[in-house]
């Protein structure tokens, strides 16, 4: 089962057309950029204005929530008024819970976007055994509520995206499947197989979730499926990781997520969702396109060589342990983050000049490794390491004609799984990114695609060149990757319609009472759709309940209801401090 043709070099897959309103995706149009609004969709003047100030920094497809069929319905007094303006951007209803509102939304809209997870189904999870009989009826019930939307659909040539979330899987699925990528392939498949019993195959896939890991091998995972299921499964696909977050973090989190996938070949239209107003996240995502993105007909790399990770679950790879500057590298060890001598030094005088670097501290000086550098493509050479008679710390050199992630894949397959791996997010230092957010999108992606594969025991930043921001990247890679977790975990959705709570403002204040908490994991969610099951791997939960009022979750479990907002974050601590998660923050330096 193979997701892309070689993970030793890449070509872009080649998807079949669908057509959104006047903008094509798959086949060989280019990587579409989109977003979505956050205000509420019965106010349509604030949604035409913000569908303008996305359109003007170059966003290419426009997401508008319609929760009810009220709202479904002013769609079309939004979509007018956007022609009436000369605004062609195509518009896509998000849809939830409720087919009705799809079925009015597809009215007016180019495409409506459907959750498999709770299309036609019920919030709440409900722990059940089902017999053959009883999943074919649950799939029958599910078919009499869709058809309808697909035979829609396919009268008024509306396209449509089969949208999963690792946060809202339905009960069917997870008592089945579990909260797994697989669970997220089969219930996207569940709703394809209904559209192409009805003869419409203008639908995009997509598989999102929270969590990179999560996120990566449920792409991979269906990219394998459709592949096995034939050359006529090449639909479209729509690439996103879910509440992301905010500032340095979010855009982290996404470069790794979406930028594996695109650096892999897969990928025909993305969104980066942050808790931001939207506009800010159009420049990332385009970066994201331009840094990351391959061309179709590239040549494969010994593409039947065997790897050495499962590309669609994680599993660290197991070296053996080397002590390098007094810190362990290998095995179960953290990895570390090695910077240049000249970086390590400034950070290390700032020290020593009484200057707190909080949790960034220097760790490893690159040149002071005993790091032996070897062309995986000299098979020779790679093999000779296996007669060593101790584990070695081994990379790859500089100015080799390789992607650096294809580059130490190979490495990796080549190599003795006893010697640890020393990465590099750059094998072209002389040629540095031209700004900050490249050098974070670069790093990013290449790092944090390789840890996601279980590869690597160090890494060494070099696209950026601050001491200070390069130290920061490196840990924030780890963070992003779940390979280190040292400071607060924080996932934030993005606002939209549905949201009950100024997110930005909310994350803003939460951050600010929990920032210290090492270690801890904070759910931040607007409203119920994805909040419970995206909180799936977060210790406490803030999720909307209806307006003004907040719930709190301890996992994916509501225990507090109904909470003024006014009193939300300070109840929030309490229940930390409940279970034994809360310190009070160290007292400032005077």
């Amino acid at each position: 089962m193979k997701y892309c043709p070689s993970l030793f070099a890449a070509s872009r897959r080649l998807a079949r057309e669908v057509v959104v309103g006047d903008v094509g995706l798959g086949g060989t149009h280019p990587i579409r950029v989109q977003s979505m609004l956050t205000c509420d969709t019965m106010d349509t003047a604030a949604c035409m204005q913000q569908t303008e100030d996305l359109v003007k920094v170059g966003c290419e497809i426009v997401r508008i929530t319609a929760p009810t069929v009220k709202d479904a319905a002013n769609l079309e007094h939004i979509v007018a008024g956007l022609r009436a303006r000369g605004i062609t951007v195509p518009i896509v209803a998000d849809i939830h819970f409720k087919p009705e509102a799809a079925l009015e939304a597809a009215k007016w809209v180019e495409k409506v976007r459907i959750n498999p997870g709770n299309y036609a189904d019920k919030k709440r999870f409900d722990i059940r055994e089902y017999t053959d009989a009883q999943y074919a009826s649950e799939l029958e019930r599910i078919r009499e509520k869709f058809v309808p939307l697909v035979e829609l659909c396919k009268a008024r040539s509306v396209a449509m995206r089969i949208g999963t979330n690792h946060g809202s899987l339905s009960d069917r699925i997870m008592n089945r499947y579990g909260d797994s990528p697989l669970g997220m392939v089969e219930s996207a498949l569940e709703f394809a197989r209904i559209a192409r019993d009805c003869d419409y195959h203008a639908f995009v896939f997509s598989m999102k979730a929270s969590n990179p890991k999560v996120m990566i091998a449920a792409y991979r995972l269906l990219i394998a499926r459709l592949n096995d299921l034939g050359a006529d499964w090449n639909y479209p696909v729509h690439l996103g990781v879910t509440e992301a977050g905010d500032g340095e973090d979010g855009r982290i989190k996404s470069a790794i997520g979406i930028g594996s996938l695109l650096a892999d070949g897969i990928g025909d239209t993305i969104r980066v969702s942050l808790t931001e107003d939207s506009v800010h996240e159009i420049p990332v995502a385009r970066a994201l396109v331009h840094e990351i993105a391959v061309a179709a007909g590239a040549e494969a790399l010994e593409s039947g060589l065997p790897t050495a990770y499962d590309p669609y679950e994680y599993h660290r790879r197991d070296a053996g342990q080397v002590n390098v500057q007094g810190f362990s590298l290998g095995g179960t060890d953290l990895l570390r983050v090695a910077l240049c001598k000249a970086q390590h030094a400034v950070l290390l005088e700032k020290i020593q000049g009484g200057i707190d670097p909080g949790e960034y501290r220097p760790e490893i000086v690159a040149e002071d490794l005993s790091v032996l550098e070897v062309d995986p493509r000299e098979i020779s050479k790679v093999a000779a390491l296996h007669s060593e008679t101790s584990p070695r710390l081994v990379s790859v050199p500089d100015g080799i004609e390789l992607n650096p992630v294809h580059a130490f894949r190979l490495l990796a397959a080549h190599l003795d799984p006893r010697h640890p791996i020393l990465l590099k997010d750059t094998l072209t230092p002389a040629e540095p990114p031209a700004n900050s957010l490249e050098a974070l999108l670069r790093s990013s992606a290449v790092l944090g695609s390789l840890i996601c594969d279980g590869i690597g025991d160090a890494i060494f930043v070099r696209n950026e060149k601050s001491p200070g921001a390069a130290l920061r990247l490196g840990y924030n890679i780890l963070q992003a990757a779940g390979a280190r977790i040292f400071k607060t975990d924080y996932v934030a959705c993005p606002s939209c319609g549905r949201t009950l709570f100024n997110l930005q403002e909310t994350t803003a204040r939460i951050k600010e009472a929990t920032s210290h908490l090492k270690g801890v994991k904070i759910a931040i969610m607007g409203c119920i759709v994805n909040g419970p099951g995206e909180m799936a791997d977060a210790d406490f939960g803030y999720v909307g309940g209806a307006p003004g009022k907040i719930n709190l979750y301890v996992g994916k479990n509501a225990v507090k209801f109904n909470i003024p907002e006014s009193e939300a974050v300070m109840r929030l601590k309490d229940l930390i401090a409940e279970h034994g998660k809360w310190v009070d923050p160290a007292a400032s330096a005077t």
